[in-house]
């Protein structure tokens, strides 16, 4: 991965990162100070409560895509510490689609007449479930090439030991 990649990439990350814990931070003011009363028409305090989670999963997510990031810069995301970080990527994911689940069930009373967005909602959630599957069959692969390169490290071991 380039220089220029990884740059962009972190650049990215430290700015949505940011930009999550700033609306976090409204959210949480919002709910404290109860400056923003309900009118009635959805549970707003459960909404903020779930959305404030749901942020907190995509940041769990980028924190750790910033740390497979550096492994791929040292030239150790071939290893086991890697696994750490994709395992807490996909639960980041299946927790992000619970939560989604969680808006989906406090949006659905408001859709008794038009039960369609209730059902393309929880298409939505199964979507982001499907993403977290991916992430873990490229887990599968991160585990058959460290397993080559620790495979390949015992036969270059033994070739040095024949030379």
């Amino acid at each position: 991965m380039g220089k220029l990649t990884v740059r962009a990439l972190r650049a990215v990350l430290v700015v949505v990162l940011a930009g999550t814990v700033f609306v976090q931070a409204l959210m949480l003011w919002a709910l404290i100070s109860g400056n923003d009363p309900e009118d009635g028409s959805l549970p707003l305090t459960p909404l903020r409560v779930i959305t404030i989670l749901g942020i907190g999963t995509a940041q769990v997510a980028m924190v750790c895509v910033w740390h497979l990031v550096t492994m791929v810069r040292r030239g150790t995301v071939f290893s086991h510490a890697a696994f750490r970080y994709v395992d807490a990527i996909i639960g980041a994911i299946v927790a992000a689609a619970l939560v989604w689940f969680a808006v989906t069930a406090l949006n659905a009373p408001g859709q008794r007449d038009d039960p369609g967005v209730t059902v393309i909602m929880g298409g939505v959630g199964l979507a982001i479930l499907g993403v977290a599957l991916i992430v873990l069959v490229l887990r599968a692969l991160l585990a058959q090439a460290v397993a080559r390169d620790v495979e390949a490290a015992e036969m270059q071991a033994e070739l040095d030991e024949v030379v």
